[in-house]
């Protein structure tokens, strides 16, 4: 499998991925408060949102990295 296929094939998971779960979440950590060796840590909980025309133009040039690909000009 050549490096366009690999590509292609993971443009196209991802693409469907994100129009199944619409997004994802990730947890950050911050520092609140430092005084002295006392240190107070925040964890705050982000959401992205994958727009829906992100999601379909990924399985759009994926498909079409897959077909054209194989093809030599």
């Amino acid at each position: 499998m050549n490096a366009t296929k690999l590509i292609a094939l993971v443009l196209i998971a991802g693409g469907a991925l994100a129009l199944i779960y619409g997004g994802f979440s990730y947890t950050q950590d911050s520092t609140a408060v430092k005084l002295g060796p006392l240190e107070l840590t925040v964890k705050e909980r982000k959401t992205v949102n994958v727009p829906l025309w992100a999601g379909i133009g990924a399985i759009a040039v994926g498909g079409l990295l897959l077909v054209m690909g194989g093809r030599k000009g």
